[in-house]
């Protein structure tokens, strides 16, 4: 599981201005079943996703396709981590740790 950290880089208006491109970005990787929990920051400096997949590659490219990304105003940091405890609802996402 990976938690993606976005800051912004630039002003908040010049966020706002691609927040309808950002949110499309974003069902589609819900629909894709890659995302499973997002929302800005308080305060409002950034955001949180939380994301699922084996491939930490993919999760950064995925990330770097972000219009956000694409058009400068934020920069993501992406931190991996072993979701060895869930709430029921989140158990099919649970992993065990390697060895």
């Amino acid at each position: 599981m990976f938690v993606l950290e976005l800051t912004y880089t630039a002003p908040v208006e010049r966020v706002d201005a691609l927040m309808a491109e950002h949110v499309a970005w974003l069902d589609d990787q819900y629909a894709a079943g890659v995302f499973i929990a997002s929302g800005r920051k308080d305060p409002r400096d950034g955001g949180v996703i939380l994301a699922v997949g084996e491939d930490r590659a993919r999760i950064e490219a995925i990330a770097a396709a972000d219009p956000f990304t694409v058009h400068g105003v934020c920069a993501y940091r992406v931190t991996e981590f072993i979701a060895t405890k869930t709430a029921p609802e989140l158990a099919p996402f649970r992993q065990q740790p390697a060895g």
